[in-house]
C-alpha cells in the first residue's frame, strides 16, 4: 500500500510541475506570460510544432551572458516576432514576421533570427508593433 501511495504522490507532483514561467512587462505595460526555455533541451526544442502561440503568450530564452545569437527556425509551426534583449533588459534588436517553416520544408529554405544579447524573447507575429517596442526600449521581468 505504501508503494502505491508513494506512486500516487510522485504522479501528482510530476502532473502538477507544468513549465516555469515568468511575466514580461513589454513597453506599453501590456504583460506576457513566457515560457522558460533554460536547459539546453528546453532552448533546442522550443516552440517546435505548436500550431499556436496565443497574444499574451511567448517563450523566454534565458543564456548565461550577452553574446551573439543565432535562431534556425526548423519545424516551428508559426510566425514569430523575435526580440534580442541585453543582460541590462534592453532591446537590443528584434526581427519581425519571422515565417513559419512546414515539417517538410528544406534546410535550406527554413528562416533564420541573429541578434545580441543574453535573453531572447519569442512572441506571436505582430506583438513587436501592437506593444511597441523599439530598440533600446526596456522589458521588465524577473532576470532569474
Amino acid at each position: 500500500m505504501k508503494k502505491y501511495i508513494f506512486l500516487f504522490a510522485a504522479l501528482l507532483a510530476f502532473c502538477a510541475c507544468g513549465p516555469k514561467t515568468t511575466d514580461i512587462t513589454l513597453p506599453d505595460g501590456f504583460t506576457v506570460k513566457a515560457e522558460l526555455a533554460i536547459t539546453p533541451e528546453e532552448t533546442e526544442k522550443g516552440l517546435m510544432y505548436r500550431t499556436e502561440l496565443p497574444e499574451g503568450s511567448g517563450m523566454l530564452f534565458v543564456f548565461e551572458n550577452n553574446e551573439q545569437r543565432y535562431f534556425w527556425m526548423k519545424n516551428t509551426l508559426i510566425d514569430l516576432d523575435i526580440i534580442f534583449i541585453t543582460s541590462d533588459l534592453k532591446v537590443f534588436s528584434y526581427e519581425e514576421n519571422v515565417p513559419h517553416s512546414y515539417l517538410y520544408t528544406p534546410d535550406s529554405q527554413v528562416a533564420t533570427a541573429a541578434g545580441f544579447g543574453q535573453y531572447v524573447l519569442e512572441l506571436p507575429a505582430g506583438s513587436v508593433k501592437r506593444h511597441k517596442i523599439e530598440e533600446g526600449s526596456f522589458l521588465e521581468f524577473d532576470p532569474l
